[in-house]
């Protein structure tokens, strides 16, 4: 197998090879590509994560990728108990996990009006990942499901980078 993240491979049993499980120990995250979309594969406290590059909200200019947010830029939080990725210019958070985006805020049918962590709902598409002989594999995207990272996957694995 090619250890480069660029050359993402198909397997026979459909999974896709991202590369070796020491390297990514190492580096923490990488990029591939899975069925033309991009990927970013994190390892975080013990556990391999992989997720749609391109955040859900990519309606801002953000400098490091021209105008995309790009998650392999992303700081990891611990955020109520879930392993996070926080977007340090608009700080919103996506859970490693489930892809769900979490959000601070107060229901007002409860006594108490401490603000609380609540889910917005799976934004982000997340890939599972699998790890045989050394070798760190995701499946490739169930399509029949859809998520709010998907539009801009497709925009982006049909046009490169989009113009505002």
């Amino acid at each position: 197998h090619s250890s480069s993240a660029g050359g993402a491979e198909a397997e026979p049993d459909g999974l896709v090879f991202i590369g070796k499980e020491e390297d990514i120990k190492k580096s923490q995250r990488i990029t591939a590509k899975v069925d033309g979309r991009e990927i970013v594969v994190f390892y975080h406290e013990g556990k391999f994560h992989a997720l749609d590059s391109r955040c859900y909200r990519k309606i801002f200019a953000c400098v490091i990728s021209k105008m995309t947010c790009y998650l392999f830029f992303f700081f990891l939080q611990d955020i109520d108990g879930q392993a996070c990725i926080v977007c340090p210019w608009h700080k919103f958070k996506i859970t490693l996990e489930t892809g769900e985006g979490l959000y601070e805020g107060i229901n007002p049918l409860e006594p108490s009006l401490t603000p609380k962590w609540q889910s917005k709902g799976v934004k982000q598409r997340i890939h599972k990942v699998t790890i045989d002989n050394g070798n760190v594999y995701v499946n490739p995207p169930d399509l029949s499901v859809s998520f709010d990272s998907d539009y801009y996957a497709d925009k982006y694995k049909i046009g490169g980078e989009l113009a505002m």
